[in-house]
C-alpha cells in the first residue's frame, strides 16, 4: 500500500507539474554555436528555463517572457550574427599588436559587419563576404582596384533588384570598390552577379535571357493576380512569351533647316569707268573706208561703264542627333489565358459545371490587354479561352469567418491539446483501475462472523497442543455460563481478544513451531 501510494503521489505530481508548466516558444533560431552558447549562459545567469532544439541552433523559452528576453539580449548585443564585427577591437591588446594584425582585424571586422547587414535583407538566411583590398606597392604608379565575393544562403530566390541592391550596398561601404567588381553566388552555386565590366556598364547586371525571363515573370504575375481575383484562386492558367530584340544600335542623324538660315558674311564690289576720246581705238568702224571722216564727228563722244558684284554667305541651322538603343527592346508579346468555368450546386447537392459567357471572356481579355500594355501595331496577341479543368475545384470555405478563425489552431496549439488529452486519459485510467479499488477496499467493512468461523478450526490445533490455552478456554466457558445475561457481542469480543493475546504469547515462547504452522497454512491455501 505504501508503494502504491507513493507511485500515485508521484504520478499526480507529474500531471500537475506538466499541466502547470509554462508553454515554450521560439526565442531565436539559426544561431551560430558562439551565439547559442552566449545566450544560454545569459539565460542560466537570470535563472530562466529554456530548451535547446536542432543541435543548439534554436532556443525555446516561456512564451510570456519572449519579448522581455529579446529586448534584454539585444541590449547585451546578442545574438551577434555568427560573425566577427567591430567588437573584435574591444578586447584587443593595442600596444602589443602589429600593423599586420591590425589590418587583418580591420578586414575581418568589415567583412563581418557587411555580412550582418546583408542578412537583414528579406529572404537572406546567411551570408559570407570576402574582400580583397590590395595595397599599393612602394615606388609604383600602378594601382589595383579592390574586389569582393559574396556567398548567400537564401529562402526561395532573390529578385534582380535585391541582387543589385546588395552589390551597391557593398560597393558604397568599401572605399574604391565598384559594383562591377562584386560577384554574388547562392548556396546552390548559381551565379547571381558575375561582376563583369560589361554588365556594370549596362547598369543591369543581367544577361539578355535573364532580363527576358524576369520581364515575362512580372507580366505573368500581374495577369494571374487580376484574373484570379475574378475567376477565383487556382482557376486560371497563364502563359506569356515576350519576343526581345537584344541588338544594341547606335544611330547618328544630321538635320538641316532651310527656314532657319542666318547671314554669315556679305561682300559687295562696284566698278565704274568713264572714257571721252575714241581716237586710237581699234574698232570695226575705224577700219571701214571713210572712217576717218566719220571719226571726226564722233571724237567728242564719251563712254561710261559700271559694274556691281555682291557675295552673301548664309549659315543654315544643322542638328546632329546620336541615339544609342540598348538591347532588350520588346518586339512582340503573346499571352494565353485559360480560365475555368463556374461550379454550382443542384438540388441533389452535386457540383454542376457551367461555362462562362463570351461577354465575361471579352472583359477578361480587355483587362489582360491593359495589364500587359497591348500594342496592336507591333503584333501583340492575347487569347482568353474557357475550358473545364481536369482537377475538381477546392471545397468552398464557410461564409462565417468567425468560426473558421476560432478553429484555426496552430501546430503548437494542436500538440498542446494532444498532450493534455493523453495526460487526462492516463489520469482517468489510474483513478478507475487503481484508486477506486483501493478506496472501496478501505471503505468496505470486513465480515467478522465469517472470519471467526474460518479462524476457529485453525486455532484448534495450537489450543490442543498447549495446556495453558485449554485452561483459558475452560475458564472462558465457565465465565460465559455465569455471565449469560451479558451481551453476546461483548462475550465474543472478549473471547476474540483473549485468543489473540494467548496466540501472541504462544508465538513469543515457541517461534519455530509458529513458523512451521504458518508455512503449513500457506501450502494448504495454495
Amino acid at each position: 500500500m505504501a508503494a502504491v501510494t507513493s507511485a500515485l503521489v508521484a504520478f499526480f505530481a507529474f500531471l500537475i507539474l506538466r499541466v502547470t508548466a509554462p508553454q515554450m516558444t521560439l526565442l531565436f533560431t539559426d544561431l551560430a554555436p558562439g551565439d547559442s552558447g552566449a545566450i544560454v549562459k545569459e539565460l542560466e545567469r537570470q535563472g530562466i528555463a529554456f530548451e535547446l532544439r536542432g543541435d543548439g541552433s534554436s532556443i525555446l523559452v516561456p512564451k510570456d517572457q519572449v519579448a522581455r528576453l529579446r529586448v534584454k539580449l539585444a541590449e547585451a548585443g546578442l545574438p551577434k550574427g555568427g560573425g566577427v564585427g567591430y567588437e573584435i577591437f574591444d578586447k584587443s591588446d593595442v600596444l602589443g599588436a602589429t600593423t599586420f594584425v591590425q589590418n587583418i582585424n580591420r578586414l575581418r571586422a568589415l567583412e563581418g559587419e557587411l555580412a550582418r547587414t546583408i542578412r537583414s535583407i528579406e529572404r537572406v538566411q546567411a551570408a559570407r563576404v570576402h574582400l580583397v583590398l590590395p595595397e599599393r606597392p612602394l615606388f609604383s604608379r600602378e594601382t589595383f582596384e579592390p574586389s569582393a565575393s559574396i556567398v548567400l544562403k537564401v529562402r526561395g530566390s532573390l529578385e534582380p533588384q535585391q541582387v543589385r541592391a546588395i552589390r551597391h550596398l557593398v560597393a558604397t561601404a568599401v572605399n574604391g570598390l565598384k559594383p562591377d567588381r562584386i560577384s554574388i553566388v547562392d548556396e546552390a552555386g548559381q551565379l547571381l552577379a558575375d561582376g563583369s565590366a560589361e554588365a556594370g556598364a549596362a547598369g543591369v547586371g543581367l544577361s539578355g535571357f535573364e532580363r527576358q525571363q524576369a520581364f515575362e515573370r512580372r507580366l505573368r504575375e500581374q495577369i494571374e493576380s487580376i484574373v484570379t481575383s475574378v475567376v477565383g484562386p487556382g482557376r486560371a492558367r497563364v502563359q506569356l512569351t515576350a519576343d526581345f530584340d537584344l541588338n544594341r544600335i547606335t544611330q547618328t542623324s544630321d538635320r538641316y533647316d532651310p527656314e532657319g538660315r542666318v547671314v554669315r558674311s556679305s561682300q559687295t564690289r562696284e566698278e565704274q569707268s568713264l572714257s571721252g576720246d575714241r581716237e586710237g581705238q581699234v574698232t570695226v568702224a575705224n577700219e571701214l573706208p571713210g572712217a576717218a571722216g566719220r571719226g571726226g564727228d564722233n571724237a567728242t563722244v564719251r563712254e561710261q561703264n559700271r559694274k556691281s558684284e555682291e557675295i552673301v554667305n548664309y549659315e543654315i541651322s544643322r542638328t546632329t542627333k546620336t541615339e544609342v538603343i540598348e538591347g532588350g527592346r520588346v518586339k512582340r508579346i503573346s499571352a494565353a489565358v485559360l480560365v475555368d468555368g463556374i461550379y454550382s450546386k443542384n438540388e441533389k447537392g452535386e457540383s454542376v459545371y457551367q461555362p462562362r459567357s463570351q461577354e465575361e471572356l471579352d472583359r477578361i481579355a480587355a483587362l489582360v490587354r491593359t495589364a500587359i500594355g497591348f500594342d496592336e501595331s507591333r503584333g501583340d496577341r492575347v487569347e482568353v479561352v474557357n475550358l473545364r479543368f481536369a482537377e475538381a475545384p477546392a471545397p468552398l470555405v464557410g461564409e462565417s469567418s468567425e468560426w473558421t478563425s476560432f478553429f484555426a489552431f496552430t501546430k503548437a496549439d494542436v500538440m498542446r491539446w494532444a498532450e493534455m488529452g493523453v495526460l487526462a486519459v492516463l489520469a482517468t485510467l489510474v483513478l478507475l483501475f487503481v484508486v477506486r479499488p483501493l478506496v472501496r477496499r478501505i471503505i468496505t467493512p470486513e465480515e467478522r462472523p465469517a472470519l471467526a468461523q474460518v479462524e476457529t478450526p485453525a486455532l484448534a490445533a495450537p489450543a490442543a497442543a498447549a495446556q495453558p490455552i485449554a485452561a483459558a478456554e475452560q475458564s472462558a466457558q465457565l465465565a460465559s455460563d455465569t455471565a449469560k445475561m451479558i451481551d453476546i457481542a461483548q462475550v465474543r469480543g472478549q473471547l476474540h481478544a483473549q485468543s489473540i493475546q494467548k496466540l501472541g504469547e504462544l508465538a513469543d515462547r515457541n517461534p519455530h513451531e509458529t513458523v512451521a504452522i504458518i508455512r503449513q497454512w500457506l501450502h494448504e491455501t495454495a
